[in-house]
């Protein structure tokens, strides 16, 4: 890879988020990338390779791969240090991208939840009613049980709302109301219904976690992949630097930025909320600890699930290391909380984003959303398309002013 170099000493600038400076030199960079994820990972290599730019990219962090990024810990085993990033998707055409940068290792990630003593499946299935109340239903029989304790509401507003209406008031305290109000800071009914949908409930026994059509793991790991995804020899890679130490002292031509969108613009509107979360790693002189991947833990303790990395990664060690996740209110940015003043604000700074010409914003920071990886790879595969298609056109000289500027974020994501 062509760096990473150190930029000791540089002084910061006082730039001002709202007017940024590019510099079409000819001896500089056509892209600063700002971030080292997935998304920028992404827009660099595709601008690299396909369009033959020059790109500089910078992370604040002193690794690649945002919070994918894993490592060795001081045992030998391969961890996640910032919680556990399991790869599935529905797309073809993004795991292809991928592809061309690591092998994989199927994996189909399991989950069980401690319930009134029990680990139960997670996603609540057939195994996990029968198992906790003693019956013998069938698959069939299943959708009436859920039908009979469920509490129907119109509209479904809350993530109470969303569960309560398909399965009850009693699953939803045992596994979900716990684990949200620790996640979160709130009670369900205090957020909007898409954080707990994202949790399905089945009437079989199917026990994945996942059901997309790939599921899988970098075979060498995330870091591994991210270093093949930026080796391209116009790439240059920048650690452990605040973009704003640099970027008045290198050319640069357009900004591609995919950190938090409301520190872009030094919180003018007020900050973004998100909840953060505090990693606890252990290591233990055992080959391994749980049986499934991942336990949540809904009721009984502060942290809301425990991970071991050796189901993930498939790696043979005599010890195992495992991850307790603390959910807090500061820290890291992790998780944008869905309420509705908060989308609002963000609107605000998407308004404000969409007037700059030489920035395009891009990922789950500057798009506030919690957005899965393969979400993150779509996002910037389409952002790429749409930034060469305005390239081209300005370039001959088409471009109209109904077009927009390169700078909008996207509100959704479209497969790739």
């Amino acid at each position: 890879m062509n760096g990473p170099f150190p930029a000791s000493a540089l002084p910061s600038s006082d730039f001002h988020a709202g007017l940024p400076r590019s510099h079409p030199h000819p001896a500089g960079f056509d892209y600063l990338v700002v971030g080292a994820g997935f998304a920028g990972a992404v827009m660099a290599e595709r601008l690299a390779s396909q369009r033959n730019r020059k790109v500089l990219v910078v992370d604040k962090r002193a690794t690649l791969g945002g919070n994918a990024h894993d490592r060795h810990d001081d045992a030998g085993v391969l961890v996640h240090p910032y919680g556990p990033h399991i790869f599935h998707t529905n797309s073809a055409d993004v795991f292809a991208y991928l592809s061309q940068f690591t092998a994989w290792r199927p994996y189909e990630h399991r989950v069980r939840a401690s319930v009134d003593g029990q680990l139960l499946p997670m996603p609540i299935n057939l195994d996990t009613v029968n198992r906790l109340y003693g019956l013998q239903l069938s698959s069939q029989e299943l959708p009436a049980f859920f039908e009979r304790h469920a509490e129907p509401c119109s509209p479904v507003r809350t993530s109470e709302d969303a569960v309560i209406s398909q399965i009850g008031r009693d699953l939803y305290n045992k596994f979900f109301r716990g684990y949200t109000r620790k996640q979160w800071g709130l009670d369900p009914s205090e957020l909007d219904a898409s954080v707990t949908a994202r949790v399905p409930t089945r009437t079989t026994r199917d026990d994945r976690y996942f059901t997309d059509t790939f599921q899988a793991m970098p075979l060498h790991g995330y870091t591994r992949m991210f270093e093949r995804m930026l080796a391209h020899p116009n790439i240059k890679v920048m650690l452990n630097t605040d973009y704003r130490e640099i970027q008045h002292l290198v050319p640069w031509r357009h900004m591609v930025y995919t950190g938090p969108i409301d520190d872009f613009f030094d919180h003018r509107h007020g900050r973004l909320p998100y909840r953060s979360l505090r990693f606890e790693h252990v290591t233990l002189p055992k080959q391994q600890h749980q049986d499934v991947g991942t336990i949540n833990y809904p009721n009984e303790h502060a942290y809301t699930r425990v991970t071991e990395f050796k189901h993930l990664t498939g790696q043979e060690h005599r010890q195992t290391s495992l991850v307790y996740e603390y959910p807090q209110a500061e820290g890291e940015p992790y998780y944008p909380i869905p309420r509705p003043d908060n989308a609002a604000l963000y609107r605000r700074y998407r308004d404000d984003a969409e007037q700059l010409a030489h920035v395009t914003f891009v990922g789950r920071l500057a798009s506030y959303q919690y957005y899965n990886m393969d979400q993150v790879v779509a996002q910037a595969l389409k952002t790429f398309r749409q930034l060469v298609a305005r390239e081209d056109d300005a370039e001959s000289g088409c471009a109209t002013a109904s077009e927009g500027s390169s700078a909008r974020p996207a509100d959704k994501v479209a497969q790739a």
